[in-house]
């Protein structure tokens, strides 16, 4: 196998080396070949985040549970939440329910009521989904403080990275020729067609657009929405929070957002499975990333 860096993402103090020509076996077959697709800074911050947002997923899970309703505005109106996971009783058990706006959804043995073995539990989210398992409110706010800050500080200096680096203009912001290719991106991933040849390369113009709206509109909105939440910091600087809408709604927010990350994370789960789940796992640990050959015998 012939290895051959990136020209824009060769290891650091490495000679800038000449686009890669196709290489040839004994047999005439085309020889795979790597690039340096992730630099050392992006690998860390990379895995640092996926730490954060498990925990900080299942320890707002536990935080939401002492109060598993959501409301728009300043003040909770329990009579009128738009979304809550409740519980009702029916002959003699509890049956989960879940409300959405005007419509109810029997959730029961996940949502409002969940199973704990064979014990029937009352509450929002399961415990196998929560940290810590049980109803710990404040344990719960210790876990969501501490790894909301090393997200913070550990998404500043991936913005700060980003910026400076190269890493935004260089492999995050598509160009004009990939904007007006995304009708077929879009079909091409419908059909779980991925770039070959040389554009593979290159993040498409799907996965720079989803990542930009990550990291430049969920991550922040999260962030913003989650302090908001703090009487201390309104009371420091009274009258921000009505920015947006209120606590209850600034709550609400950073629920939507936070499920936002959730379905963004999944999409690219499954991306990662679909594409080459080895490959794509070595080149965010180690940094190489192959390109085998394509149908038409070239390097993808």
């Amino acid at each position: 196998m012939q290895v051959v860096p990136s020209p824009d993402t060769a290891p650091a103090g490495a000679p800038p080396a000449p686009r890669p020509q196709r290489v040839a076996s004994m047999e005439g077959a085309p020889t795979a070949r790597r690039f340096y697709r992730h630099r050392l800074p992006v690998r860390v911050m990379h895995w640092i985040n996926v730490v954060c947002l498990a925990m900080l997923l299942m320890s707002g899970l536990t935080i939401f549970n002492a109060h598993p309703a959501l409301y728009w505005g300043r003040d909770s109106n329990f009579a009128d939440p738009w979304l809550a996971l409740s519980a009702e009783r029916r002959g003699d058990e509890w049956i989960g329910v879940t409300t959405l706006g005007d419509r109810r959804f029997v959730t029961d043995g996940v949502l409002g009521v969940s199973m704990e073995g064979e014990r029937r539990t009352v509450r929002g989210f399961p415990a196998w989904a929560t940290v810590p398992s049980g109803q710990w409110l404040s344990m719960g706010r210790l876990w969501h403080f501490f790894f909301a800050w090393i997200f913070v500080v550990n998404g500043i200096a991936y913005v700060l990275y980003t910026v400076f680096s190269g890493h935004l203009r260089r492999d995050l912001l598509p160009t004009r020729t990939e904007w007006r290719g995304i009708g077929r991106s879009i079909w091409d991933h419908v059909r779980f067609r991925h770039p070959t040849g040389d554009a593979a390369r290159r993040y498409n113009v799907l996965q720079n657009t989803a990542y930009l709206v990550v990291i430049f509109g969920l991550l922040p909105l999260v962030v913003i929405a989650g302090l908001a939440m703090s009487p201390r910091l309104d009371a420091l600087w009274p009258g921000w929070v009505d920015l947006l809408g209120g606590r209850q709604s600034a709550r609400s927010l950073h629920f939507l957002a936070a499920v936002g990350l959730v379905v963004f994370v999944a999409i690219h789960v499954f991306e990662v499975l679909v594409s080459g789940v080895w490959n794509q796992l070595r080149s965010m640990v180690t940094g190489w990333y192959t390109l085998p050959a394509d149908r038409h015998g070239e390097a993808r």
